[in-house]
């Protein structure tokens, strides 16, 4: 079966322009609990489960291509990044969690265009590790579940698990961006060596 080559990065495109119209269904009632945060989180699950079905196509169809290479890690980043920016505007994760990730993300999104002339960056697999755990965690703090039922227990468990996704989150974060840094700072000492 022929597949078109531009049709991962179709779909990584189309992970980004659906950031905005997640954000709107997330911000429109305030945060309720009611249809719109459900819709919210549903286009943000779909949105970012895509981000697996790009990366099988290209694979499977060698259709991988520098440009998915550069846009599949900054479709990921604007859309959890809108996740967390929403998030702390409706007060529901601390402003200084989303900061650490911001610059953590728009920092390592500005260094691949800083470098894409000489080489592409590629996500790293404690960079894939990160986002899954991003997912997860934001997949868990947009859905309203601990709304599902008045029980202490299960509105506890909710809870519990959010905190721990996000604390999982928030350390591959900063870990994943240190590992970025250490391996370009070794590969740029390598390239010296060479001369």
């Amino acid at each position: 079966m022929a597949v078109h080559p531009q049709l991962p990065n179709a779909i990584t495109i189309a992970r980004i322009l659906c950031a905005p119209v997640f954000l709107w269904l997330l911000l429109a009632d305030a945060g309720a609990g009611g249809g719109l945060r459900w819709a919210a989180a549903i286009v943000f699950i779909v949105a970012i489960a895509t981000d697996g079905v790009d990366g099988y196509i290209a694979r499977r169809y060698d259709i991988v291509s520098d440009l998915g290479k550069l846009l599949d890690p900054i479709a990921d980043k604007v859309l959890t990044g809108i996740a967390f920016i929403g998030l702390s505007i409706l007060g529901e994760l601390p402003w200084w969690v989303t900061i650490v990730v911001l610059v953590r993300e728009v920092g390592i999104t500005v260094y691949r265009f800083v470098v894409v002339s000489d080489h592409v960056l590629a996500a790293a697999w404690m960079g894939k590790l990160k986002t899954v755990f991003q997912a997860v965690a934001l997949s868990i703090a947009l859905a309203p579940l601990s709304g599902l039922s008045d029980a202490s227990a299960w509105q506890s468990t909710v809870w519990w698990a959010g905190v721990v996704t996000m604390t999982i989150a928030v350390i591959l974060t900063i870990a994943s961006g240190i590992d970025y840094v250490v391996t370009e700072v070794r590969a740029a000492r390598g390239k010296k060596g060479r001369r």
